[in-house]
């Protein structure tokens, strides 16, 4: 199809901020880079604590989303993995430096000159997209565009925080059943796990969904689960709940922060840290995680939960999601699949 010059796009101005319609020019890939024509676009959690300021120095102005999905349109002099017309997911680690300390001892999460896609880089909120091909995904067939979307965060980070909570457990308690947590729900229950799934007081839509996902425990953040969990993951980013996770969780087990942004935890007394628990946090994703993943997730299979909104509906999906009326996932559906 013939490129276009101009696009629309969904503009962060400035933090605090709602976002702002505007015709841009179509972006002309780099030489390591592809143009992509985006058919859907992830609302991520991540992207509140952008236009929130909890996150600090995005690129400014600003294209968010980094749950992209879209096809090839384009590609630079040296970006030889995809083809024209191929269909590729684009996540939130958009580039690492490869020569740092990290990048060379196989932790690219860790980059210390990395780029994020729709924080410092622009990302998916917009009709067309660059991104380096070394940093995307072929995507499996058998998902629509918005299905698959919450998969390259929600589904990238809720797969690594699952990975890191350990292997040989039984019962993992998930605190914050949004996005992130109802795909991994799926692949632990796939892998004979036990879900307790914990909600914010008073949102029993939300427990009654896990226990439709198959968790064998529903209830809010305030109780007492009745058997105690060899692991939880964090993903609200609600920082008391870290000593709330730990009372719960048995000896020896672990307790994974799963989120980008906290707020602060409060102290807590040693005792119940003791007996070798561990508290962890989990920092982006490596592209190992993504291949895992996408490999993993059609034979589940995980079926992902979507609200879709359009384009310059984006504003009302954060809202949405700010307020915690999303379930599943919100996705920006912007271009229909050709």
């Amino acid at each position: 199809m013939e490129i276009p010059k101009k696009m629309i796009g969904m503009v962060l101005e400035e933090p605090r901020k709602s976002l702002v319609l505007r015709e841009l020019s179509v972006p002309d890939p780099g030489p390591e880079q592809v143009l992509i024509r985006v058919h859907a676009c992830g609302v991520c959690r991540t992207d509140l604590h952008i236009v929130n300021a909890e996150l600090p120095d995005p690129k400014l102005p600003l294209i968010l989303g980094h749950e992209i999905v879209g096809t090839v349109l384009q590609t630079g002099s040296r970006a030889g993995q995809f083809c024209l017309g191929d269909r590729v997911g684009v996540p939130w680690l958009g580039y690492t430096c490869n020569q740092c300390r990290y990048c060379r001892r196989g932790q690219e999460n860790l980059c210390n000159r990395p780029l994020f896609t729709g924080y410092t880089a622009d990302g998916g909120y917009a009709e067309y997209t660059v991104a380096d091909h070394r940093y995307c995904f072929h995507i499996p067939d058998g998902y629509s565009d918005v299905e698959v979307a919450p998969l390259l965060c929600a589904g990238l980070i809720g797969y690594r925080s699952y990975r890191m909570a350990g292997q040989g457990f039984d019962r993992l308690g998930i605190y914050g059943f949004g996005a992130a947590a109802h795909i991994i729900a799926q692949i632990a229950i796939y892998e004979g796990k036990q879900i307790y799934a914990f909600t914010r007081p008073g949102d029993t839509d939300g427990q009654e969904f896990a226990r439709r996902l198959g968790a064998v425990w529903a209830g809010d953040s305030s109780e007492t689960p009745p058997e105690e969990l060899d692991a939880a993951i964090i993903f609200a980013p609600v920082g008391p709940l870290l000593p709330v996770a730990l009372r719960a969780t048995s000896k020896g087990g672990t307790v994974v922060c799963g989120g980008i942004y906290m707020s602060d935890i409060p102290p807590f007394p040693y005792r119940i840290l003791w007996e070798e628990r561990v508290v962890r946090s989990v920092a982006n994703l490596t592209r190992r995680d993504g291949e895992e993943l996408l490999a993993i997730a059609p034979k589940v299979p995980v079926k992902t939960e979507v609200q879709v909104f359009t384009l310059s509906q984006a504003n009302e999906a954060l809202n949405l999601l700010r307020q915690g009326q999303i379930r599943g996932a919100g996705v920006l559906q912007i271009h229909a699949k050709e």
